[in-house]
C-alpha cells in the first residue's frame, strides 16, 4: 500500500507537467516458424531508450478487427498519448508492444483472423512461444510477470482475456477495453469463418462459471480492467463479466464512460490503461 500511495502521489503532484517526451514507434519483422512465415509488430521506445541503459516493464497493446499492427500508431495517436502520459508522471516509461494479428484480406479480416489458435495457424502459440521470447531477449526488457502487462480494444479486448486467463501466470495486470466477450458477433461476407466460429465458440461469459477453483485461483493473481463505453454494443458483455469476476472476490476494477465503439473512444482509453498498468508494476 506504501508503493502505491507514494506512486499516486508523483502522479498528481506531476500532473501538470507540460508533455516533452519523445518516444519512437517502429515496425520490425519476425521470422515465425509456427506460423510458417514472416510476422510484424510494432515498438514503441520511450524517450531515452537508446542512451539511458535501463531495463524497462512492457505492455503487449492488441489491436481490433480490421486491424494491423500499425493500428495503434496510424489511427489512435498511440505515441504522442503515451509520450505525454509518461512526462506528465501518470505512468512509467515502457515498452510497448503492438503484434500484427489481421486477417488475409482488403480489410484485413479474412483468412487468419484473431489471436486464437486455428486449425493450421497456432497464433496464440507463435505469441508466447515466439513473440514474447523474441521480444524480451531481443530489447531491455526486465523480463518477469511482475513486469509485463496485457491490452487490448475490441478483438484485442477478447485477446487480452483470452491470453491473460490461459496464462495468469504471464502478466500482472490485464485491460480488455471495449472487449468482445460474449459469443455475439457481426456476419460479413468479408469474415473469416474461423474468426466468426471462435467468437461463438469462446463466449468468456458463459463459459467463466464453468472455470475450476484452481484456474479463477490463477486469475485472481491479475490486476484487471474493463473499460467500454455507455453507448458501446459490447457493454453488456463487459458488465456481465465484471459482476462474474467480482462476485468471485477478483480484483476487478470497471470504467463506463461516455462514448460507443470508436476511436475517440479509445484514444481516451489508452491512458487510463497506461496509468493502471504502471500502479501494478510498482505494486509487485
Amino acid at each position: 500500500m506504501m508503493k502505491k500511495a507514494l506512486f499516486l502521489t508523483t502522479i498528481f503532484m506531476c500532473f501538470f507537467i507540460v508533455a516533452q517526451a519523445s518516444g519512437k514507434v517502429k515496425t520490425v519483422s519476425i521470422k515465425s516458424d509456427i506460423l510458417g512465415c514472416t510476422k510484424y509488430y510494432n515498438v514503441y521506445f520511450p524517450d531515452g531508450y537508446k542512451t539511458s541503459g535501463k531495463q524497462y516493464p512492457v505492455l503487449y497493446l492488441l489491436h481490433g478487427l480490421s486491424g494491423t499492427h500499425e493500428t495503434w500508431a496510424q489511427n489512435y495517436d498511440m505515441a504522442r498519448i503515451v509520450n505525454e502520459t509518461i512526462e506528465s508522471g501518470m505512468c512509467h516509461p515502457m515498452i510497448i508492444i503492438m503484434p500484427d494479428a489481421s486477417g488475409e484480406n482488403a480489410r484485413h479480416c479474412g483468412r487468419h483472423t484473431g489471436y486464437q489458435n486455428q486449425e493450421g495457424w497456432a497464433y496464440e502459440d507463435y505469441f508466447f512461444k515466439e513473440l514474447i521470447p523474441h521480444v524480451e531477449k531481443t530489447y531491455r526488457i526486465i523480463g518477469d510477470r511482475a513486469h509485463r502487462a496485457i491490452a487490448g480494444l475490441s478483438m484485442g479486448g477478447h485477446g487480452t482475456f483470452m491470453y491473460a486467463s490461459h496464462h495468469p501466470e504471464m502478466f500482472s495486470s490485464a485491460c480488455p477495453m471495449s472487449a468482445r466477450l460474449t459469443g455475439v458477433t457481426e456476419v460479413d461476407e468479408d469474415h473469416d469463418q474461423a474468426y466468426i466460429d471462435d467468437m461463438k465458440n469462446n463466449d468468456f461469459v458463459k463459459k467463466f462459471p464453468t472455470y475450476s477453483a484452481e484456474k479463477i485461483k490463477a486469475m485472481k493473481t491479475v490486476r484487471w480492467l474493463f473499460d467500454c463505453g455507455d453507448d458501446d454494443k459490447l457493454l453488456d458483455g463487459t458488465l456481465k463479466m465484471y459482476m462474474l469476476m467480482r462476485e468471485q472476490g477478483f480484483n476487478a476494477e470497471l470504467r463506463v464512460r461516455n462514448g460507443g465503439h470508436a476511436q475517440r473512444y479509445w484514444r481516451d482509453s489508452l491512458p487510463l490503461t497506461l496509468t493502471f498498468v504502471s500502479i501494478g508494476f510498482t505494486e509487485h
